[in-house]
């Protein structure tokens, strides 16, 4: 390990909000005398947008307030002060490094716009002196050890995947030790409330399938539970298209989106447990899956802010119509097809829905419908509490046939509903007329 320097880094959270596995915080340890940590509730993160609809909705945002909370105690006990603020980061890091004399920043690698033209922003407000450190920490597969020009990553994902297990390692997850009381500093800023971030206090809806906090300490015991404590994991592949109830799939997503868990403590631990236990298509497939989360982030890198476009990444030139009534049905869970319906009616009262659910309300929107697919995706980012920039929009432009399946499928939501809700359970559990 390198000899520390009489230097201050300050680690900037962003989508990174875990203690375990996160090397800019390892990097500030390391390299630093003295750390302090932030956070910004970044307000535009909050405002309406283009589409009509809140960036960040309730659900999302009790399980931020949750995750950093959880993330304050973490580092409490590395001795490191977060502060927390209700701001955008251009307006105060600067003012930061001013009064903390911040040597170098740490934070986490993004690339979409919005992030990439806060980071210029902060660059121009800085020092010249003070170093920006940033970091890829959000893939299974780091980047470094997959291509040095993102425009060779293949269009098609079995191409990518089969290359990747065949020669690329899954690096190990990074340790951090404690640093001396000493490094503590006084701290009077507070996490805002729901009240502060524009919404009313509110309970999770009883049926909901994903019933936890947010927060590293709730992900790690989650990770141990479906794997260790329940062994549901040897069982996923068989359980993952369920509709009901919180161990038909392991539920990772949320705190992984937000960074409270890594994907390579996850393909770690499966990897334990496939020593301990023996591995199998189902803990295979937990990992293929990761691998399905890292290829919509590769894809990303490649095509930037096509993935944001109407045309897609294959410039499609479909006619999408943008009908408020067909919109409004569809988020209201008022269409004519009763599987599109509950899935919808679960998402808002509660944050969440399935995988199966997710491909068939996009599929009914955009094939169905012919509505403009950005539309959904603006819906689904807005509510979803596993929200993931590159999975979102990968995952809807290859729904509405302007992604990465040449195929350009359609889903046939009566036939999806036999497969996978053939008794009804999930239909009648969220169309119940008394629900309203």
């Amino acid at each position: 390990m390198q000899e520390k320097q009489n230097t201050n880094g300050l680690i900037w959270f962003r989508n990174n909000l875990r203690t375990t596995d996160n090397v800019s915080l390892q990097k500030a340890i390391n390299q630093n005398k003295k750390v302090i940590a932030v956070y910004f509730f970044d307000p535009k993160y909050f405002s309406v947008d283009f589409f009509g609809f809140k960036k960040t909705e309730k659900f999302r945002a009790q399980f931020l307030i949750e995750t950093i909370s959880n993330l304050k105690q973490s580092l409490t006990q590395l001795n490191i002060t977060l502060l927390t603020y209700f701001d955008a980061p251009e307006n105060k890091i600067s003012a930061l490094c001013d009064e903390f004399s911040v040597d170098a920043i740490y934070t986490q690698k993004e690339w979409t716009t919005e992030e990439v033209d806060t980071n210029n922003t902060i660059k121009k407000s800085i020092k010249s002196d003070v170093k920006l450190i940033e970091d890829f920490d959000q893939f299974l597969y780091h980047p470094e050890t997959v291509s040095n020009n993102s425009t060779n990553i293949p269009d098609v994902f079995t191409q990518f995947r089969k290359k990747l297990e065949k020669y690329v390692r899954i690096q190990e997850v990074v340790c951090v030790n404690p640093l001396s009381e000493t490094n503590k500093i006084e701290n009077t800023t507070e996490i805002p409330s729901l009240k502060d971030l524009g919404f009313s206090n509110f309970e999770m809806h009883p049926k909901t399938a994903f019933s936890f906090k947010g927060g590293e300490t709730e992900a790690l015991k989650r990770l141990n539970y479906y794997l260790f404590d329940s062994k549901k994991v040897s069982f996923y592949k068989k359980n993952r298209n369920g509709l009901v109830g919180k161990d038909y799939s392991t539920k990772f997503s949320p705190w992984l989106a937000n960074g409270s868990l890594s994907a390579k403590t996850i393909y770690h631990q499966v990897k334990k447990y496939e020593t301990k236990f023996g591995k199998n298509q189902s803990t295979y497939w937990v990992i293929f899956e990761l691998i399905w989360r890292d290829y919509f982030k590769y894809i990303s890198l490649k095509y930037n802010t096509k993935i944001f476009k109407i045309g897609g990444i294959l410039d499609r030139n479909y006619h999408w119509n943008t009908d408020k009534n067909s919109i409004q049905n569809w988020i209201n869970g008022e269409t004519k097809d009763d599987f599109v319906n509950a899935n919808m009616l679960e998402l808002k009262n509660t944050g969440w829905m399935s995988n199966r659910g997710r491909q068939n309300v996009a599929s009914y929107f955009a094939k169905e419908l012919l509505q403009d697919w950005r539309i959904g995706a603006a819906y689904f980012e807005s509510m979803l509490l596993d929200y993931d920039v590159h999975s979102n929009y990968g995952n809807w432009m290859y729904v509405a046939g302007v992604g990465n399946d040449p195929r350009d499928r359609k889903f046939n939501t009566q036939l999806q509903a036999e497969r996978y809700d053939a008794s009804y359970k999930f239909r009648n559990l969220w169309l119940e007329k008394t629900l309203f």
